[in-house]
């Protein structure tokens, strides 16, 4: 059974997150568990999700951005209150921000999305992504 689709077009966050990271060479949007994904052979980004705060409860995070940090970012990234650890990314290094909050630095999550999409992209791309500049 495919699960409901629990986002819209105009949710907060989520057009800035496909032009950032539709702009990656080979990067192309699915709908998984009715929330986007981002690609490159293997999902980078993800828009919407939740936060598993002890077991059997979660607070809800419809506009929030999970990506897998660089291991020599995570530290710094956890000890930032705007970032949280997802449920179910978070057991595999996956971190999130919720992309609602007004004080959003767009240049920093296209930093972001950039180092989660080396983690997973194909050399062939990521030498695109580097001949661009």
């Amino acid at each position: 059974m495919a699960h409901p689709i629990v986002f819209s077009d105009d949710d907060p966050g989520l057009a800035e997150l496909r032009e950032i990271c539709l702009a990656l060479p080979g990067a192309e949007e699915r709908i998984s568990h009715g929330r986007p994904t981002f690609r490159a052979g293997k999902i980078f980004a993800a828009f919407g999700g939740s936060e598993k705060l002890r077991p059997g409860e979660h607070r809800q995070v419809p506009s929030a951005f999970i990506f897998t940090p660089d291991a020599v970012d995570l530290p710094a990234i956890d000890e930032d209150p705007r970032f949280f650890v997802p449920a179910y990314y978070g057991p595999y290094g996956g971190r999130a921000i919720d992309l609602a909050s007004p004080d959003i630095d767009w240049a920093e999550i296209a930093e972001l999305a950039d180092a989660s999409y080396r983690r997973v992209a194909p050399k062939r791309l990521v030498a695109e992504l580097d001949a661009r500049g």
